[in-house]
């Protein structure tokens, strides 16, 4: 740490400037060139932009280490809009440049390091996917001419006369290093509203997909115990002020005080206010994770199975006085060089710790053992309810316990096989449900046809009286067995996803009766079995439970309709599995 303070450099990136577009990435691969190390500009296009000439220009600097082989690196990302770029972004590219003009001096690295000065002008994300899948895409040449005649203009601004020196280290051809390490997303957000700098760590990347917990651990104790910084992980801030959550907490601290008075070695109680915070960031982690979108251009990475976070840095007043920005950048810079030495002295890649997990602070988390032990438990009655109304269902309907003819027999083998019909109709809805979701990428032609044979098949043309009168018991149990292995399936690709919709699905599978044989029985518990019917399938139904929980969290009078055909059309964009999944239970509904 010592070495940084003496090696940190006044930052070369003016921020009150406006740099034309192209001048940018233009500087910085001249900065990284200056203090040795090779440059090569990455041009990439932004698949949501139809011109041909759209395009962003990524600047990437490359130091070899003296003590390494090559065969793995570390790499800094400093997300920047090119044509503006504002105090916040050259904040980041200083403290970025401060420690890498540090890192071409050691002699203690034994893994590259890659600086991608990412242009984020179409997306931050877009950016570092782009050159993520070209890094790991050979390339056999022609490549970098394709469109070079047709956007020669844009093209040209890196071709500005350069020193010698500079000349040789910057080159157009694609650079790589070694197999990456891990990853660090290094952000500079505006002024907070607490009396010293914070750092937020943002980890979810796509489909609940997280780091290895020991990347976090390290970045949350050199952030606290080296650098003095209070690290935060987001959090629903409605949940603090909930008066419901707040007596929960009051009660779990009471039963902790009487424990501790009873046996001081008892030490579960924790007080109410830890536990309203812990709460509310676990519910965000769980709602995050669920989501299945990126919350930062870290998740980029973890699609090459690269451990990867954002850490974005607030500061505690403006950045507008030299010795202020001095002290940020040291401490920024100090932090930085701390989590590379601590990745660099790695002999192989993170796998002791936690993949899967549930933050409930920067430093604690609930593991997989423990919540698998809660989900497990809560869709347990599933198997055990459909098998219970399949075996009622065959007694009914079977004519003769104990055949005696070859007709009876006969007649009973039909009766077994009742639940082949209940499985059709179970398989078609999920059909239906599929077909929707791929309907936007396929042509419409196609997906028309596919839902008149669907609609038009004698299945769903069958006599649902039926149905309801002799074989719903049949159908329920085929139902609850699809949504079973549905929660099961999903909780191995996104636990948060199967966990929430565990707790929608469950207790209307459990509950869930024919409403015509309810009302037709006039009692009170056929009238209240109805009446939870109706209750859950409204709170099951996607958009229902969309604004009944958005507006449980941020008030009814931000709920806007529209909000849920975004938030489904976001879901969509980022092929999330929740998409799919929220389309299958609308069906099951």
């Amino acid at each position: 740490m010592a070495l940084f303070k003496s090696a940190t450099v006044p930052s070369p990136f003016n921020p009150y400037a406006t740099p034309k577009v192209g001048e940018s990435s233009t500087l910085i691969g001249r900065y990284m060139s200056d203090l040795g190390a090779e440059v090569n500009y990455h041009k990439f296009h932004p698949q949501s932009e139809n011109n041909i000439c759209s395009r962003g220009v990524n600047t990437v600097g490359i130091i070899r280490a003296p003590r390494g082989d090559g065969k793995e690196a570390i790499v800094l990302v400093t997300p920047y809009n090119s044509p503006k770029i504002d105090l916040a972004e050259a904040s980041s590219l200083a403290i970025a440049y401060s420690v890498f003009s540090l890192l071409t001096r050691v002699t203690w690295l034994a893994k590259d390091i890659i600086w991608l000065a990412a242009d984020s002008r179409y997306g931050e994300y877009a950016s570092v996917s782009a050159w993520l899948r070209d890094y790991h895409t050979p390339v056999f040449g022609g490549f970098e001419k394709l469109g070079s005649e047709i956007c020669y203009e844009s093209n040209a601004h890196h071709r500005l006369k350069e020193s010698p020196i500079t000349e040789r280290n910057i080159s157009d051809d694609f650079r790589r290093a070694g197999t990456m390490a891990a990853a660090l997303v290094i952000k500079v957000s505006g002024r907070n509203k607490q009396a010293d700098d914070t750092l937020s760590i943002y980890a979810e990347a796509s489909n609940g997909q997280m780091p290895n917990l020991d990347l976090i651990n390290i970045v949350n104790y050199l952030a606290v115990h080296r650098q003095g910084f209070p690290v935060k992980v987001e959090k629903f801030w409605s949940l603090l002020d909930n008066k419901y959550l707040r007596i929960v907490g009051e009660v779990f601290e009471s039963v902790g005080y009487i424990a501790r008075s009873l046996n001081p070695q008892w030490k579960f109680g924790i007080p109410a206010a830890d536990y309203m915070e812990g709460a509310a960031t676990l519910a965000s982690s769980l709602y995050y994770q669920a989501l299945g979108i990126p919350t930062g251009p870290h998740g980029a990475f973890r699609d090459y199975q690269v451990d990867a976070i954002t850490l974005e840095i607030s500061p505690k007043a403006l950045l507008n006085s030299k010795v202020r920005q001095t002290e940020f950048l040291q401490r920024g810079g100090q932090l930085i060089e701390g989590v590379i030495r601590s990745v660099n002295n790695l002999l192989e890649k993170f796998h002791q710790s936690f993949f899967l997990y549930l933050l409930t602070s920067p430093s604690k988390f609930v593991s997989v053992g423990v919540y698998m032990i809660a989900f497990a438990l809560l869709v347990a009655p599933l198997p055990i309810v459909a098998a219970s109304l399949y075996s009622d269902a065959n007694k009914k309907h079977r004519t003769t316990p104990f055949p005696k003819s070859a007709d009876d027999e006969h007649q009973n083998i039909l009766q077994s096989w009742k639940w082949l019909y209940a499985a059709k109709q179970v398989f078609i809805i999920h059909c239906l449900g599929v077909t929707f979701y791929f309907s936007d990428q396929m042509p419409d032609w196609i997906s028309k046809i596919v839902t008149w044979i669907i609609l038009g098949s004698p299945i769903i043309c069958a006599d649902a009286a039926q149905s309801q009168k002799r074989e719903w018991g049949i159908l329920k149990s085929m139902t609850i067995s699809a949504a079973f292995i549905g929660l099961c399936l999903m909780s191995v690709i996104n636990f948060a996803t199967a966990e929430i919709g565990a707790l929608l699905l469950v207790p209307m599978c459990l509950v869930a009766h024919p409403l015509r044989l309810d009302l037709r029985a006039r009692s009170l518990k056929a009238f209240t079995r109805a009446a939870c019917n109706l209750v859950l399938g409204f709170i099951g139904f996607p958009p229902a439970a969309f604004f009944v929980l958005k507006g449980a969290f941020e008030g009814f009078e931000s709920v806007n309709i529209s909000d849920f055909w975004n938030w489904i059309a976001c879901l969509c964009a980022w092929n999330s599995a929740t998409y799919l999944y929220i389309g299958k239970s609308s069906f099951m509904i």
